[in-house]
């Protein structure tokens, strides 16, 4: 029987480049020299640090930049709406999410079945497995899932006979 699995990961590998990428336009920009401002990666958390919120907010923005240079979809993270004032720097934790929770695997699983396609939709940790007897069923459940408003970038993988 036909299946595939519906994940959601973030390329670790890209975000550290968008990370060092970032670090590196902040040290050549002029408005950056002789003040501390930091872009710091932490398993799936990027720390923006700088003496002032406005500066944050353009470390955001430069980080934002090669984000989507990198291929990195900025939906799949918590960025919060104002910066940490602690001592003398404003820093911004934006943390990417990894896998789907069990609220959005029970909205695809929801979806497909309200589309009542032909295939199984089954919650497996943070992937959902899709299983029909047809492939042409699946790729209608991918094209489905493609053209619905979910929020977080979705990848599907191991599409199997």
């Amino acid at each position: 029987m036909p299946t595939f699995d519906i994940v959601s990961e973030i390329d670790k590998v890209e975000l550290k480049n968008a990370v060092d990428n970032a670090t590196r336009e902040v040290g050549t920009r002029f408005d950056f020299r002789g003040v501390e401002a930091r872009v710091e990666l932490k398993e799936f958390t990027v720390t923006l640090t700088s003496e002032s919120e406005f500066q944050v907010q353009q470390l955001q923005d430069i980080f934002n930049n090669h984000c989507a240079k990198r291929g990195i979809s900025l939906a799949a993270c918590d960025i919060p709406d104002k910066a940490t004032h602690s001592g003398k720097t404003y820093s911004l934790a934006i943390t990417f999410k990894n896998g789907i929770d069990q609220t959005l695997a029970k909205d695809i699983v929801k979806r497909i079945k309200d589309a009542k396609l032909k295939v199984q939709a089954a919650i497996q940790g943070e992937k959902v497995r899709v299983t029909g007897k047809k492939r042409d069923d699946l790729q209608t459940a991918i094209a489905l899932l493609r053209s619905s408003d979910i929020e977080q970038p979705l990848q599907y993988e191991n599409f199997r006979d």
